[in-house]
């Protein structure tokens, strides 16, 4: 009988796969990490479900040793923050103590609903945000006051929701839940209409939160918020003006550099120019040469 049929392999399966049905269904997220390789091949193919923080359900599985699992657990809290999907390690990178399991090797996986980008405003901003979003894999919420402007034959992708705001702050709410795992982009048509969306999700642990506008108009947006009580540490969390700067001028550039800093926080990137090293690194070779001559 080969080791994944053993029935007690089926019952954590079946508890495993529960638990990340309901973490998927929540919104949270979860590390999975699966027993690849080890000398004792009846325990290749445990998994052990790691909740994130602040989650207070136990974890699910169990990789067959106590010592294991606490190692797992801790390293499990990294690997969320490393905002890395998957990745393989040796138990010796991480629990070099545990002399028996050194050369194991477990998979961690993100488990993790597929994220979302809430668009508020369905100009011709959010419009091609809406779009770009969903052909880079996210899903979207696009929202707006103006029905016209949220017509199905506009945006045939079922990946993009519609939903028509009978008042912003409710329209907005309902689309970002708890915030987690969402980003969202207010490109609304005025101060008033961005000042409501901002309202309505300073309250809520979003991934992402991004203001359209110059640094003027941002700064009322803002300044209007701090001095009605809105924390600083949640308003300085804002980026305002939205975007990565790579001198944007159509809706659609626009879009491209929203979804480029979006990716970014989301990735952990720093959004510069990858080749930014080789041009720091020939200049410093020229300086050098002409020092030396």
């Amino acid at each position: 009988m080969p080791a994944n049929d053993f029935p007690g392999n089926k019952t954590q399966s079946n508890s495993i796969s529960k638990a990340v049905s309901q973490t998927l269904q929540e919104r949270s997220a979860a590390v999975l990490a699966t027993l690849i390789e080890t000398t004792d091949q009846r325990k290749v193919g445990s998994k052990l479900l790691v909740y994130e923080s602040g989650v207070t359900r136990s974890p699910v599985g169990s990789l067959g040793n106590d010592a294991l699992d606490r190692a797992v657990r801790e390293q499990a809290a990294s690997f969320l923050e490393s905002r890395t999907d998957t990745r393989i390690f040796h138990v010796k990178e991480f629990a070099p103590s545990l002399m028996d399991w050194s050369d194991a090797r477990i998979l961690f996986e993100r488990i993790q609903a597929e994220p979302r980008v809430v668009i508020c405003g369905a100009g011709h901003v959010g419009a091609s945000l809406a779009k770009l979003a969903s052909l880079m894999g996210y899903r979207a919420s696009l929202i707006d006051d103006r029905a016209e402007f949220l017509a199905r034959e506009r945006f045939p992708d079922d990946r993009i929701e519609l939903e028509i705001a009978q008042t912003w702050s409710k329209a907005v709410q309902a689309a970002v839940g708890d915030g987690h795992g969402v980003s969202i982009a207010i490109v609304t048509r005025g101060h008033s209409e961005d000042e409501q969306c901002l309202r309505a999700v300073m309250t809520v642990d979003a991934d992402y939160v991004g203001l359209i506008g110059s640094k003027r108009r941002t700064n009322i947006v803002l300044q209007r918020l701090r001095e009605s009580g809105t924390k600083a540490e949640r308003l300085v969390r804002v980026h305002a003006p939205v975007g990565l700067d790579i001198g944007a001028v159509t809706p659609e550039e626009v879009a491209l550099a929203i979804m480029a800093e979006i990716v970014a926080v989301r990735r952990g990137g720093k959004g510069g120019s990858l080749s930014a090293w080789r041009r720091s690194t020939n200049e410093g070779e020229k300086g050098r040469g002409k020092g030396e001559a």
